[in-house]
């Protein structure tokens, strides 16, 4: 029986209405239709109001609950009510008008509630959500402090939701599982706390929002994602209310008539010394309720340490008011006064990022700490004790459910500044050794997890380092390996910067020679080579390569890493002739070492391959192809994304030779082990999409093929910028694909961009700026531009016959379609050599009944019978 037929029966049992069973336990009776019709699940305090009630305990009542997929509604806020929340319903009504103004724009659905830090904007977020919970199925919180914070608060609304995606390991299919699901339902809120930075959220939104978004922040441009709200502050009755209700001097459904003239004044004046600020007036009040003195004598605490505090912290500060930054120093010395170790504890975290600190990170790091903190992170219950003594002044949360703890950011800020510069950097030191223990140093898809968790702190302590002049051996080993979790997952721009502060510190210690050096430059030369920066990539490959030889000696394993860079390069520009040799090299060394079998010896064969595709040697490609996917398939097994990427290349040999069905159907293998390990937005996901959408354009399936084009596009720009090489393959494609269709304007600007991209990437003679010239050739020979197509068809056949040979499949690719133009120009003479040449080549290449040759095959016999007629009639009238 479902929980909404157990309920209907209790509740018709004891003879009652849905409306006197929501007045006994305190809901509306909407609520109970819901739960009866099981449209939503009781949460919190509801449940326990319905046992007492009922006199059932929870297991009976609720019996079964768990099981009931997927959630009807959901109640995921993590705070609770503050009884303390004083005024603001003009504010409160007003953001509930807007919210439900009846139009369909996702902007009018959309609120940023904006103002200065501390000024209140997530307690009334909160209330919001208590106040008007009836409304919804669906409650959301999460924060949005940073990308990461965010991305973990999105993967647990995942779990809560029971998405079948929640367990994937790559956190991008997560999020747009979720962000799916934000778009496809109604009657949610979801509350983004701490949206300062429109960046961090602008791509997690749905773009179709039937539910209320509402988000606090400082930031006051939100342009078409929210509309604003300003908060100001609290006005003196307001304010004076909330400070002695929360000291609890006045209970919650009194007012200031009932306060003693004296404590009046003190209070106003408390108000007036912290300008207002709900934050300052919130922690004022929960130190007087700790500590259980008057007003008068906080007042008075407050002014004589005033001074001093102002001159630790700065007296113009406008994100941290003084006031805040003094109760927050109040309380840290009683802290200090009842246990030091917690003092450590929120010492150290203030250098952390403070949302998510894992607690294990405190106690795995413990060795590099002081000898309080390395005593209580050995004894849980001295830790627990610690954090307990915190948690009294509300200096720090803990979540049991993620054992991470979490600090406001004032809270750091103003411990840092009552700190010297030389206990500073002894802290940020400390955090930045612990952080190193825990982050993972053998990067493998299989710990990403691990790398996720620990990611925002890794990434908190790369300004650390930089901000104190860090340069110790662990700093560059944790931004080395944070730097190759972020270009595994395809975010070049921030793995760049922590690659250039790693290779800094090592120089500066090791020297430019050492192979510590070289490591860091090869992944930096790798990430060069995927944003499409060839010069700065071949110089530093080079580099790599010389330290190696030069320390390691010419045959060290190490040697063959910039090798295979090196031959990729030299592909990818044309430079055929040169890739040969590295990678011959690479794969003397690794086979000497390593063995013919090795997993390693596989990504030669599989970038050699490369080579022999660009070179049209198909079958020596697809040898080496197949030798690599039964390498890595028995070593890493079937789904590891190595395999997909060799699928990937083989498919491409097979869509080359004209064997569609089996190259589709390698694309979608490879497609799904990419997506299931790597997420749908990683730049290699790109790449099989676009090679797939080649089978649908074969295959006259324009829809589908356009689809997977602009979708390999958009991923492409986003992860490499607009003018990446690898962009043009996309907008190419999709050009080619338009113009198939007739839509010639929209056709047109894409193959130019496509052409100046790869012109200036890669120079106006690269064999792939040909790609480009043929496209462009053909949509104006298409369209009869033919004064426009032929010097764009001699121009890509010379830097063909050029850098790629006479006889190599591209140029019978150039010879052919040129024909077309001359035959259409009405020059048969030279269409027909034409024609003749480039059927020798794909002959010879691909053999008699591949389908080009055959299409060529068929072009030049049509062209041989109209000459022939025409010279018959010509004959025939010169004998007339």
């Amino acid at each position: 029986m479902s929980f909404g037929k157990r309920l209907h029966q209790e509740r018709l049992r004891r003879h009652l209405s849905q409306e006197a069973l929501a007045e006994a336990i305190g809901v509306s009776s909407k609520s109970i239709s819901r739960w009866e019709q099981d449209q939503a699940i009781p949460q919190g305090y509801a449940r326990l109001e319905l046992c007492r009630f009922f006199q059932l305990r929870p297991e009976d009542l609720f019996a079964g609950l768990e099981e009931q997929t997927p959630p009807a509604g959901l109640w995921s806020v993590p705070y609770s009510r503050n009884p303390f929340f004083t005024g603001r319903q003009d504010l409160l009504q007003a953001l509930h008008d807007h919210l439900n103004q009846q139009h369909t724009m996702a902007l009018t659905q959309s609120l940023a509630i904006s103002g200065l830090g501390g000024i209140g904007k997530t307690q009334i977020a909160l209330e919001y959500a208590y106040q008007y919970r009836e409304d919804y199925r669906f409650i959301f919180w999460t924060s949005a402090a940073t990308r990461e914070t965010l991305q973990a608060d999105l993967a647990a609304l995942a779990e809560l939701l029971l998405l079948p995606e929640r367990n994937e390991q790559d956190q991008n299919k997560i999020l747009q599982a979720v962000r799916k699901w934000f778009a496809t339902h109604d009657e949610w809120l979801w509350i983004l706390d701490n949206a300062d930075d429109v960046m961090v959220v602008h791509d997690l939104l749905p773009d179709e929002r039937p539910g209320h978004l509402l988000l606090t922040s400082r930031a006051q441009a939100w342009g078409s994602l929210a509309q604003r709200i300003e908060v100001e502050t609290m006005g003196l009755t307001e304010a004076t209310l909330f400070l002695l209700r929360r000291a609890r001097l006045l209970a919650s459904h009194a007012f200031l008539d009932a306060v003693d003239e004296k404590d009046l004044a003190a209070a106003e004046a408390i108000v007036l010394e912290v300008d207002f600020l709900p934050l300052a007036l919130d922690q004022a009040g929960a130190y007087i309720e700790e500590v259980g003195c008057s007003l008068s004598e906080y007042l008075a605490l407050y002014r004589a340490h005033r001074k001093e505090l102002l001159l630790r912290r700065g007296y113009l500060s406008t994100d941290h008011p003084e006031p805040v930054a003094t109760t927050w120093s109040l309380s840290f010395e009683k802290v200090e006064q009842a246990n030091p170790a917690a003092a450590d504890l929120l010492r150290l975290c203030s250098f952390l990022e403070p949302d998510t600190i894992p607690e294990e990170l405190i106690v795995k790091g413990s060795v590099h700490f002081s000898m309080a903190l390395q005593r209580i992170a050995k004894d849980l219950f001295l830790l627990n004790e610690a954090i307990e003594e915190l948690r009294k002044f509300s200096l720090i949360q803990r979540s049991p459910q993620t054992r991470t703890l979490r600090v406001h950011r004032l809270v750091q800020a103003v411990l840092q500044q009552t700190m010297t510069s030389e206990e500073q950097h002894r802290l940020a030191e400390q955090v930045v050794r612990a952080t190193n223990m825990v982050f993972p140093e053998q990067i493998d898809i299989a710990i990403w997890p691990d790398c996720r968790r620990y990611l925002p702190q890794a990434q908190a302590c790369s300004v650390l380092i930089q901000d104190y002049a860090l340069t110790f051996n662990d700093a560059a080993s944790l931004l080395f390996h944070t730097g190759i979790y972020l270009h595994d997952n395809g975010l070049y721009d921030p793995a760049e910067s922590l690659f250039q502060q790693a290779l800094y510190i090592r120089e500066l210690h090791l020297g430019s020679k050492h192979p510590d050096v070289a490591q860091v430059l090869n992944y930096q030369a790798a990430l060069y080579y995927l944003q499409g920066k060839y010069e700065q990539t071949e110089r530093i490959y080079q580099q790599a390569l010389h330290i190696w030889e030069e320390s390691q000696g010419p045959e060290h394993p190490d040697v063959a890493r910039p090798l295979i860079g090196l031959g990729c390069l030299f592909v990818r520009q044309g430079k055929y002739e040169q890739a040969e040799a590295p990678f011959q090299r690479a794969l003397h060394i690794r086979e000497l070492h390593l063995g013919s079998e090795h997993p390693d010896v596989a990504q030669v064969l599989n970038e050699q391959a490369g080579l022999y595709d660009e070179q049209g040697k198909y079958e020596q490609a697809e040898q080496l192809y197949q030798q690599a996917l039964h390498i890595w398939e028995k070593h890493l097994g079937p789904e590891h994304p190595n395999v997909a990427q060799v699928l990937n290349n083989l498919a491409v040999i097979y869509y080359q030779q004209g064997k569609y069905e089996q190259a589709e159907r390698l694309f979608h293998r490879a497609l799904q082990i990419w997506e299931e390990s790597l997420g749908p937005s990683h730049p290699q996901i790109a790449q099989v999409l676009n090679n797939l959408s080649f089978i649908f354009r074969e295959q006259g399936k324009y829809e589908q093929g356009e689809r997977l084009s602009r979708r390999a596009l958009h991923i492409w720009e986003g992860h490499l910028g607009p003018q990446h090489p690898d962009v043009a393959f996309a907008l190419k494609n999709l050009a080619v694909i338009l113009d198939k269709q007739g839509k010639y304007k929209q056709a047109e600007p894409l193959h130019l961009r496509a052409l100046h991209i790869r012109e200036q990437a890669l120079g106006p003679d690269n064999p792939v700026v040909t790609s480009s010239l043929m496209g462009l050739a053909n949509f104006y020979q298409k369209q009869g531009k033919y004064m426009q197509a032929e010097p764009l068809y001699e121009r890509a056949l010379y830097i063909r016959e050029q850098r790629l040979s006479t006889q190599h499949p591209a140029v019978a690719d150039t010879l052919h379609d040129f024909a077309i133009l001359r035959e259409a120009q009405g020059k048969n003479q030279e269409a027909a050599s034409l024609y003749q040449r480039a059927l020798a080549i794909r002959e010879q290449a691909f053999g008699p009944e591949h389908p080009t040759t055959e299409m060529t095959r068929a072009a030049y016999s049509a062209l041989q019978q109209i000459m022939d007629r025409h010279d018959n009639t010509s004959h025939e009238s010169n004998t007339t």
